[in-house]
């Protein structure tokens, strides 16, 4: 019984201090791969979330948890062209990202509250060179390089967000 609470207790201790908030100033999520786009069980598809882009469907997974968006897109190797990552934050910030470990050249959208894109940006793979948002922003997109100018998406478009990550909030 001893052991068994010793072991919950340094459990508990790595999971707080591997979750540390990120603060403005820092890089606010290493722009990299997060979470696979398969299940380890079985190699089936995980149903993603779709954003719908103007006249684009693309799916995304959400960093929504300190942990998710300190993962990120890193280790990812490739993301699939109709892919992204949405990272939602409580509250409109500066944000900054950057690209250690992560493999895949992206672009980041910078969105604030409303969704209105606000600052755009490529990131080349694992620079550590931080990319800080030009306005407050609550929300990041990252996609692959230049989808962002293949789809004509440009600052001061909206984004319809809906409430994701409504639900997933720590």
């Amino acid at each position: 019984m001893l052991r068994l609470r010793f072991l919950f207790t340094c459990s508990l201790l790595v999971l707080n201090f591997s979750c540390l908030p990120i603060h403005s100033g820092e890089p606010a999520a290493m722009a990299s791969p997060s979470v696979s786009a398969t299940t380890q069980s079985d190699a089936s598809p995980i149903a993603l979330p779709v954003l719908n882009i103007k006249a684009t469907r693309l799916r995304i997974e959400l960093a929504c948890t300190p942990a998710e968006q300190q993962q990120g897109l890193m280790f990812r190797r490739e993301l699939p062209e109709d892919q992204g990552m949405l990272f939602v934050f409580p509250q409109e910030q500066r944000l900054s990202f950057w690209m250690k470990n992560t493999y895949v050249p992206l672009s980041i959208a910078y969105l604030d509250k409303q969704g209105t894109v606000v600052d755009i940006q490529d990131m080349k793979p694992l620079d550590l060179e931080p990319h800080p948002s030009a306005k407050l922003a609550r929300y990041a997109l990252e996609v692959n390089q230049g989808w962002f100018q293949r789809h004509q998406v440009v600052v001061g478009d909206v984004i319809a967000l809906d409430s994701f990550c409504a639900n997933r909030r720590p």
